[in-house]
């Protein structure tokens, strides 16, 4: 009978009524509203629909919620970046592209400006938390190494000089993406952001170009004067 009493309690109680990533989505929401230290549990039980039991029990504790939500943000970064980073459009519009796409995310429509998650939580704290300051450091490097994926297959393709450092222009390309997180933040337009990308794109672009023709004309000139 004892046996047949717990079956029955199992059988009636309610399953789990909460989805994973939609709850992670609410703790995302949450802690790039207030910051990692400025988001209550309260606050995070309310975001994720969750009370604070079935919270701690699914996620842990509100340490280890930040960092999941620090891993998903930069997982779906990437996975972003590498479909807005395809290689049958030129490299300035794939550029353009994750931009784009940045600002849409940092500017939402009829939102207060949010700017980065990783960059406007995680540097706060990275200073004095060790789990953050290695995912930050991650997280960057993860967003430079995209771009530099794509700077190679450019010059591979004949767009960019072969003589230019592909891993100093991606970190050049990610520096634009995080002032365009501070900006958007700090409360610049959309349209000067936007402005400020096209102008930073031109300057990977162009420069390389400009410096691969310079080095063909100084060629040029060593040969004929051996001539």
């Amino acid at each position: 009978m004892r046996d047949s009493t717990k079956t029955e309690k199992r059988a009636r109680g309610r399953p789990r009524a909460y989805d994973a990533d939609d709850a992670l989505s609410g703790a995302t929401d949450a802690f790039w509203l207030g910051g990692y230290s400025g988001t209550s549990l309260d606050a995070l039980s309310d975001a994720m629909g969750m009370n604070r039991p079935s919270l701690y029990a699914a996620f842990g504790d509100k340490h280890a919620l930040y960092l999941s939500t620090l891993d998903r943000y930069v997982e779906a970064g990437v996975l972003g970046m590498q479909d807005a980073l395809r290689d049958d459009i030129s490299l300035a519009q794939a550029l353009q592209r994750v931009y784009d796409a940045a600002l849409a995310l940092y500017l939402p429509s009829g939102e207060a400006p949010r700017g980065c998650f990783l960059i406007g939580t995680a540097v706060v704290e990275s200073k004095a938390d060790e789990s953050v300051r290695t995912r930050l450091a991650q997280g960057l490097k993860s967003f430079d190494r995209a771009f530099e994926k794509r700077i190679r297959r450019a010059q591979t393709d004949g767009e960019l000089s072969a003589e230019a450092d592909a891993a100093v222009l991606a970190r050049v390309a990610s520096a634009i993406l995080h002032s365009l997180a501070l900006r958007s933040r700090a409360g610049d337009s959309r349209a000067s952001l936007r402005a400020t990308a096209a102008e930073g794109v031109a300057l990977i672009c162009g420069a390389c170009n400009d410096n691969a023709s310079k080095d063909a004309s100084m060629s040029g000139a060593r040969k004929q004067k051996k001539n």
